[in-house]
């Protein structure tokens, strides 16, 4: 088993050399999404509970 660390080094330097900070911009949409996205959670969840609240007792 060849573990090959000092490959995988220089791999993971390499993409932190190209790597950069987002703008901005790309942050703000992110998070956007990533909200919808949360609060779609909540409402399905939500949703589920008050259905099983209503029809179960």
């Amino acid at each position: 088993m060849n573990l090959n660390i000092r490959g995988k080094l220089r791999n993971y330097l390499r993409v932190l050399k190209i790597a950069k900070k987002p703008e901005f911009s790309d942050y703000s949409s992110s998070m956007k999404i990533c909200m919808i996205g949360l609060i779609i959670v909540g409402l399905v969840g939500f949703l589920v509970y008050l259905i099983s609240v209503l029809f179960l007792g």
